[in-house]
């Protein structure tokens, strides 16, 4: 069962807090349907271009977005550990994509993916969250 990231997970308290900064939270995202194609936004702040994975598996999309970590000598005192952990997005998509023709750029903040739809499938796509 997985928790709700702002609800604390009762083993938190006795783990080491270096190991939370290892979990992923998952980013603010849109779909939007175009004719053509299916738009991905995602929002990522402080992370540029070169930190970011896209993977692709079957009809899964991946995103890995890794966050600078300064290191800050009062982290536990600001309770920083969720704000610095990095992202992670998992979208089944479907096979109606070709998710191996996506084109992806980032700018201010937002990760912009566009999936061409396969010749023939022009309806209506939902992206689903896959935990």
């Amino acid at each position: 069962m997985r928790m709700h990231p702002i609800i604390p997970s009762p083993n938190l308290h006795h783990s080491d807090p270096v190991d939370s900064l290892l979990e992923f939270r998952q980013p603010q995202f849109e779909c939007t349907d175009l004719p053509h194609a299916l738009k991905i936004e995602i929002c990522i702040p402080g992370v540029d271009a070169a930190a970011v994975e896209i993977t692709t598996r079957g009809p899964d999309l991946v995103v890995v977005a890794h966050k600078p970590h300064p290191v800050r000598v009062n982290w536990q005192a600001l309770h920083l550990e969720a704000a610095q952990r990095d992202y992670q997005l998992n979208l089944r998509l479907g096979h109606g994509l070709n998710l191996s023709n996506l084109t992806a750029e980032i700018a201010s903040g937002v990760l912009t993916i566009i999936v061409p739809k396969r010749h023939g499938f022009t309806h209506h796509h939902t992206a689903r969250f896959v935990a």
